[in-house]
């Protein structure tokens, strides 16, 4: 049956509409419109097409997947190379760099350099005939790919048929296809539950996802891309610089880093290269440095290149983020819930910008996956101020005298037989506060910054006050005075009565941090927020059924029975009354009016004044915001004090409202 005409208009409507909503949502990071409703839209244009099959067409939204597995990939050749960069770590390699440019080009005057982040991806190259997409090809050797087309139109991202008026009859689009980090955690937890293969880092994610033989396979994988380049182009507009070549692809649909920038001179590149590493654990993605271009099109031609790699752009890398070195050995340490965690000993291996001689294993199971033995080579990952651990092991460099981790079965602090609970990975002591690693975490816990903040109390102290049998359980701590303090080592008068004092003052505190500080499992910071603010009595939070916990943001089953389970303990009930005895209390916590602030995520910057930035974020949650450690274009506001750095430039980029600190606290005020 042939399709009436009325069907045809809507089948277009609904391709235009879903067109414009992937461009929004993708290429904007500004979506104007619900998931429900997209679907909605995407349903209705599934059915048609059901119905008139011969009205398919290969640019339209549902066919993204679909395409039969293939046994092999063709290769491509690529009309012009996809070239490598040259690559400095320094400033004075830059500013070298730099003046050999302008030797070449007789310029004097500062260069204009497109700056962006190197995304640690996939390259890739897309071939779009009269606006359609007609082939994708990765980069190869740089002169021959891989055809990866039926791949690639499963990515959402990108578009199988560009938008605007002056799209080029041929356009070869250049860019980095990569797994956001996300996507990748997501991806291995799941695998890891159903015993698959994980995926060693999103790079190796990326490229394994685009060399499946069964597009179906790749759908599955949340890939996503940031173009950086044009090759080949046929009747285009004219563009005489790689900020209006940016400009173009964003127009036309495609996806471009948002914080790409165009400076002037060397200096500016590296500062612009040292906002970006202080971002870098805060992106949604892997980066591995920033790429430097220079910004005309015309002075690229005349600079050229040499050995394939262009003289006109250049890479500045930053520290590895992996690196490979030899296990030495295992220990067993055991956490405030009595968690036993394996660390790696390794032999040290600068990554990730410092000398790493240690790394986390997780527990037993991870060390059982990984297959790891004493001798091994593995591969460390360590990213930002994240801690160390061992992803991978290279088995092919085993030495033949390597032997087996063995794990404990009894704990390697106080000798308890460890035990298994039922639905966790890891394993725990059974000696609970009789175990001295236990109340040494514990102490240290309730002392931290976010706890009671007992300044002078760290690590070494908390363990002497154990090992001396100075104190049993936290509520001991209130009863410390000078003269037993002076009879540790390394305790002078002086500071034995600065820490008293300081143990004084620590009784005022929050109800929060009260809550925070006695090591609930599973409740954090933001957790202890909810529960003082839902309850407001703390009481009432001690008495209360594992129904009236559900009802806390938050909180699901499983935090609600640990919450009820730890004030039903006889133990900690003596200790907690200890500490009311011993004068720790708090205000009544302020109980605003509604959530006037529901809906919205603010981002705090810089140094606070007039509050810690602790007790602002407080305050933001009591309110209902949601408290972001980045700013994204879904932020609602950025506080910003002094020091305020890439967030804040960010936020002006994205055009987010900015408050200092003053009119925060008028605002603030405005809504307690």
């Amino acid at each position: 049956m042939k399709a009436p005409r009325s069907v045809r208009q809507e089948i277009d409507a609904l391709r235009e509409a879903l067109a414009y909503h992937n461009y929004r949502y993708h290429v904007l990071d500004d979506p104007d419109v619900a998931d429900g409703d997209y679907d909605v839209l995407f349903d209705r244009l599934s059915a048609l097409e059901d119905q008139y099959p011969e009205l398919v067409s290969a640019d339209s939204p549902t066919q993204r997947v679909g395409a039969q597995p293939k046994a092999e990939f063709g290769s491509v050749e690529h009309e012009s190379p996809m070239l490598s960069l040259d690559k400095c770590t320094t400033l004075d390699e830059v500013v070298a760099w730099d003046e050999r440019c302008r030797s070449r080009l007789g310029r004097v005057a500062p260069l204009d350099y497109s700056c962006e982040p190197k995304i640690d991806g996939v390259a890739v190259s897309l071939h779009y005939a009269r606006g359609e997409l007609a082939l994708a090809a990765t980069r190869g050797d740089g002169t021959t790919g891989e055809d990866i087309t039926a791949n690639v139109r499963t990515i959402a991202a990108i578009p199988l048929r560009l938008r605007g008026d002056d799209v080029p009859e041929r356009l070869e689009a250049r860019g980095e296809i990569y797994l956001p980090i996300a996507g990748f955690h997501a991806f291995n937890d799941a695998a890891r539950a159903r015993g698959d293969k994980l995926l060693v880092n999103p790079r190796n994610g990326a490229a394994g996802s685009l060399r499946q033989l069964d597009p179906k396979i790749t759908a599955t994988r949340p890939l996503t891309l940031f173009c950086y380049s044009i090759g080949a182009v046929q009747r285009g507009p004219a563009l005489a610089t790689q900020t209006a070549v940016m400009g173009a692809l964003k127009r036309w649909g495609l996806r471009v880093n948002p914080l790409r920038a165009t400076v002037a001179g060397a200096a500016a590149c590296y500062d612009y290269a040292m906002k970006l590493l202080d971002l870098r654990a805060q992106l949604a993605y892997q980066i591995d440095g920033v790429v430097i271009k220079v910004d005309a099109l015309n002075l690229q031609q005349q600079l050229g290149t040499i050995t394939r790699k262009p003289r006109w752009a250049m890479a500045y890398k930053y520290p590895a983020e992996e690196a490979t070195t030899q296990l030495l050995g295992v220990e067993f340490q055991v956490g405030r819930t009595g968690a036993i965690t394996p660390v790696a000993r390794l032999e040290p291996v600068f990554v990730g910008g410092v000398t790493v001689s240690n790394a986390t294993l997780h527990n037993l199971t991870e060390v059982q996956r990984l297959g790891l033995m004493i001798g091994d080579t593995v591969l460390v990952h360590r990213a930002g101020d994240v801690i160390p651990q061992v992803v991978k092991v290279i088995t092919a460099r085993r030495p033949a005298d390597a032997r087996a981790v063995d794990f404990p079965s009894r704990c390697p602090a106080c000798g308890s037989e460890l035990f298994h609970p039922d639905g966790e990975a890891v394993v725990r002591c059974s000696g609970g506060l009789a175990c001295p690693a236990q109340r040494k975490e514990a102490i240290r816990h309730f002392a931290s910054r976010a706890a009671l903040d007992i300044e002078g109390l760290g690590d070494k102290l908390a363990d002497q006050l154990v090992e001396s049998q100075c104190i049993d359980t936290i509520a001991d701590l209130f009863s410390l005075d000078a003269a037993t303090l002076t009879e540790l080592d390394r305790m002078g008068e002086k500071s034995a009565t600065k820490l008293v004092n300081a143990i004084t003052a620590s009784k005022s505190t929050t109800l929060a941090r009260f809550i925070y500080g006695l090591g609930i499992r599973d409740v954090g910071e933001a957790t202890a927020l909810n529960l003082a603010q839902h309850f407001g009595d703390f009481t009432a939070l001690r008495d209360a059924s594992v129904e009236a916990l559900l009802e806390v943001d938050d909180v699901g089953p499983v935090v609600a029975d640990r919450v009820q389970q730890f004030f039903a303990e006889p133990h900690n009930q003596t200790v907690i009354d200890a500490l009311l005895a011993a004068g720790v209390h708090w205000p009544a916590p302020a109980r605003a009016t509604g959530a006037p602030l529901k809906g919205q995520t603010w981002v705090l910057t810089g140094t606070l004044e007039q509050m810690t930035r602790d007790e602002a974020k407080a305050r933001l949650i009591a309110l209902g915001a949601k408290v972001a450690s980045s700013v994204s274009a879904k932020s609602t506001q950025v506080v910003a004090g002094p020091g305020a750095g890439s967030k804040l430039d960010r936020a002006i980029e994205l055009d987010i409202p900015v408050l200092d600190e003053s009119a925060f606290l008028r605002r603030l005020k405005s809504l307690e």
